[in-house]
């Protein structure tokens, strides 16, 4: 199920990432899906803040981060080098840590 799980993660992160295919990627979605990868349940409910969400958006997002959570720090870190990969191809300045 974690396989899956990271499969369509990153099928995802994909998706949003490459449409349009010939985008420059926005800084602040790169940020927040590493953040939404590595930050802490606490930190992340945080940075929402900035998207003057609804609650229930907000606890649709952190339902979800749940899920996320349960990946190994290994899955986790092959989603994220391969963001960085796509990061590097539509040519964004966006550090990735």
């Amino acid at each position: 199920m974690q396989v899956s799980l990271s499969v369509s993660l990153l099928l995802n992160f994909l998706n949003i990432l490459l449409f349009p295919s010939n985008a420059i990627v926005c800084p602040t979605l790169t940020v927040d899906l590493i953040n939404f990868l590595h930050t802490p349940d606490s930190v992340y409910r945080l940075s929402l803040l900035k998207y003057k969400a609804s609650p229930e958006a907000v606890a649709a997002k952190m339902e979800v981060k749940q899920c996320v959570n349960k990946l190994s720090l290994e899955n986790k870190l092959i989603i994220s080098e391969i963001l960085k990969k796509i990061l590097l191809v539509c040519n964004t300045s966006v550090k990735l840590y």
